[in-house]
This record gives C-alpha cells, structure tokens and sequence, in this order.
C-alpha cells in the first residue's frame, strides 16, 4: 500500500494529498447532486475508497477520454462549443474503488461500477462548486500533478 492518502471534503470542496515529502491541497468540483451511494443517483459516494486504476499516463494536457480511452481529441472552446452538453472527461483519470461493503463496493452502491473518479474538466468550470455527475472533477494541471504523486492503491477517503 501506498503511503500517500487522499481526503476530499464535500462540504469544503477540497482535495487533500498527504504523503511522506508533503501536503497538498486542491480545490475540487463534486457531484451538483450532493452525496449518494446508489447508482443512478449522480452523486459523489462517501467513504473509503482505494485508487484502482490511473488512465492516460502519457496523454497531452487537456486529451479528452470517453469510456476511460483517450479520442485523439484536445479540448478547445471550439470543440466545446461544437457539443455543448458533453461531460468532459481530460487529461488524466484516477478510477476509484470502493472498500466498504453495501456502502460503496458491490451491487447498487459500487463506486467502480459507477465509474466514480478523479479526473480533469475544462479550465472554464468553477472549483469548489458541486457540478459533476458524481465525479471529483480538478483543473487540469492539478490532475495531471495529483496523478503523478498518486500511485495505485492509494487510500481515498470522502467525507462529508
């Protein structure tokens, strides 16, 4: 297991990386849904969560990721403007797991399942306001040095 962790606060809308060399923090964009656990609900599930997977090690600063693989596209306004209702997903993705059993791993409550992650947005949407579908959403120079100082297996803790 990693020696970093990983706190974010709904009510702050914060993201909190603490490892052995140091602590930072970032702000964040969580789910306009407030909290949820259920599939469905589109909000940002609480609880003990590990980092499953990282995606797009590698890819341009803004790439854009449908189903967790890069287009070939790099967000603009122009391409924005083009598909106005699309939920972006860029630069970088960290895929959370759940570990609680009935709260956030394992039937209508899997957080996995539910594709909850952290991941980049357009530089254009707010931080600390809740916005997402359900994932933490991060500016994308945050996401992209998160994910470096972020190794799989990485404890994540949400908490109200």
């Amino acid at each position: 297991m990693s020696s970093s962790h990983i706190i974010i606060s709904i009510r702050d809308q914060v993201l909190k990386l603490t490892s052995s060399e140091k602590k930072i923090e970032y702000r964040v964009s969580t789910a306009r849904n407030g909290v949820g656990q259920l599939e469905g609900t589109g909000g940002t599930p609480l609880g003990e969560h590990i980092v499953r997977a990282k995606i797009g090690d590698g890819q341009p600063l803004n790439s854009v990721f449908v189903g967790r693989r890069p287009t070939g596209e790099i967000y603009s306004d122009r391409l924005a403007a083009m598909q106005p209702e699309r939920d972006w997903i860029l630069t970088r993705i960290l895929w959370l797991r759940g570990l609680e059993v009935g709260v956030n791993r394992f039937g209508q409550v899997d957080s996995m399942r539910r594709f909850i992650y952290i991941h980049g947005t357009p530089d254009s949407e707010p931080m600390g306001v809740p916005l997402s579908h359900g994932c933490i959403r991060m500016r994308n120079t945050d996401v992209l040095e998160l994910f470096e100082r972020t190794p799989v297996g990485t404890g994540v803790s949400i908490v109200y």
